[in-house]
């Protein structure tokens, strides 16, 4: 059975896991997890990921990543390689520690960021049949209840914005929606083809990619000539943002060029660029 493909793309959203070869411990005590955690804040550095939530336990991890860049594939090769040579050099031991292909679920940010994030951080009640969660640490909870300070890897702003514009408000509700989850089933349950979760029109724009056929709305068109951001931009400060933003897809999508070069051209971060063009 052949392997489902990866879809890729500007702004996609993943939940992403990877587990132990053959049920191999893969963080062994706390210094492997600060090790891991260290390589994946290096990794969100170099290739301008968002992470929405994550959790490390025993003999798998599980992240939720926003990749701007539509780098999913090469960010994981160095977070897995890397945290490899680590693992192998610390423990005296040799080969992969991961059941290797790492999976992973598109999914649509708009319906499933909070699910799917809640779905990761309750990750050791479901283990243990407990409700440690709460004080679970080596996962995202904390810092997005309000508990401890937020590390610089995690993204805690799509999340929280989504219960309040008061941090304190919004660290609330997201303690109690996460409560609320126990004992749900989880939304990864709701997935079509293994990889994808989203609405109907999401699913019918995606599926066609798993049968082979090229992703052409969602991702740059390749320009051989194209206009230069101030003639794109021209004019920009008068005028409307809903004006402002359809430069800003048609630069991207029409004209190839990158988030991070629409964001520095415009002052903006290249999040924000990502919104824009996601909307």
């Amino acid at each position: 059975m052949s392997r489902p493909v990866r879809i890729e793309f500007p702004g996609a959203s993943y939940h992403v896991t990877n587990k132990g070869r053959d049920g191999q411990i893969v963080f062994r005590d706390d210094d492997d997890r600060g090790a891991f955690l260290n390589v994946l804040e290096n990794v969100v550095e170099r290739f301008e990921w968002l992470i929405h939530s994550y959790i490390l336990m025993t003999d798998h991890y599980d992240l939720v990543v926003e990749v701007p860049g539509a780098n999913l594939s090469k960010g994981m090769r160095q977070l897995n390689g890397v945290y490899t040579q680590h693992f192998n050099r610390r423990h005296g031991q040799e080969g992969p520690i991961f059941q290797g292909r790492f999976k992973s679920v598109l999914f649509e940010k708009k319906n499933y960021l909070l699910p799917v994030c809640r779905h990761v951080v309750i990750n050791p009640a479901r283990e243990t049949e407990s409700n440690n969660y709460a004080s679970y640490k080596w996962s995202s909870y904390r810092a997005l209840a309000g508990q401890v300070k937020v590390p610089t890897l995690l993204h805690k702003d799509d999340v929280l914005a989504n219960f309040s514009k008061r941090d304190k408000d919004a660290q609330r509700k997201y303690r109690e929606y996460v409560k609320q989850g126990m004992g749900m089933e989880s939304p990864l349950a709701s997935r079509t083809s293994q990889v994808l979760l989203g609405s109907t029109k999401f699913l019918n724009e995606m599926q066609p990619i798993l049968q082979g056929e090229r992703l052409s709305k969602r991702g740059p068109k390749s320009a051989k000539r194209r206009r230069s951001l101030n003639v794109l931009f021209k004019k920009v400060d008068v005028k409307t943002r809903p004006e402002r933003n359809e430069l800003i897809k048609k630069a991207h999508l029409d004209h190839g060029y990158t988030l991070m070069e629409i964001g520095d051209h415009l002052g903006l971060h290249y999040t924000t660029v990502s919104k824009v063009i996601n909307a």
